[in-house]
């Protein structure tokens, strides 16, 4: 800044001291421009705002939705023959159609098997995202994530329940598992205190097994 506009500068803040709006500038004689603000709304204001920021903040990272826990018993399944329940070819055509699915077990038995859940969506298991903690304990996971776009986004895993305590839509979390979502039912799953979760292998799911776990339920 050369001498004239400073100079001028602090001719117009003197010239002007009556009429100063709360928040304001002053230009001392060593030339460097000081701040000065007023207490009062602007202060009121910056808190209510930091609140609301806070507020916000917690509603995105922790839910705004109310959360009950309950003490479950978990099991697990998978899509192959043996957990949901399908066999290959039918005896109507010799088995000569093996190429085709077909419900083995059940009221349904002898229908076409679409691998579709009760509620017609495809099962999967939960999957964190690109920016998730998983990506940060298991670090050699980002460049496959970067690679396959669908990998970018976290999706949660299909959780079969009784539908009479928890309807279709209901979202879970599983410790150990993640997080879930009430897409499915089974012959065996009854009551409030039990669900099944989806793995993509079969071998994940009897490594499962049966266990008791705090599910976080969100109401």
């Amino acid at each position: 800044m050369t001498g004239r506009e400073a100079g001028g500068g602090r001719r117009e803040a003197k010239g002007n001291t009556s009429r100063l709006p709360p928040l304001a500038f002053h230009l001392p004689s060593g030339g460097v421009t000081v701040p000065h603000v007023a207490a009062g709304s602007e202060a009121r204001s910056g808190t209510a705002c930091a609140l609301a920021l806070a507020v916000l903040l917690m509603c995105v990272l922790g839910g705004c939705a109310a959360r009950a826990t309950r003490t479950m018993e978990v099991t697990a399944y998978c899509g192959c023959s043996e957990c949901a329940e399908w066999e290959r070819g039918s005896w109507k055509y010799l088995k000569l159609d093996f190429w085709h699915r077909y419900v083995s077990k059940g009221p349904r038995k002898g229908e076409v098997y679409t691998g579709e859940t009760a509620s017609g969506s495809k099962p999967h298991e939960p999957r964190p995202g690109l920016v998730s903690i998983d990506s940060l304990t298991h670090p050699w996971m980002i460049p496959i994530r970067l690679v396959f776009p669908w990998l970018w986004f976290p999706r949660d895993g299909t959780v079969a329940a009784d539908t009479r305590y928890y309807r279709f839509g209901t979202k879970m979390y599983v410790p150990g598992y993640g997080p879930g979502v009430v897409e499915d039912r089974g012959g065996a799953i009854k009551g409030p205190d039990r669900i099944d979760v989806f793995f993509d292998s079969h071998s994940d799911a009897l490594e499962w097994g049966r266990r008791h776990v705090a599910v976080e339920i969100e109401r």
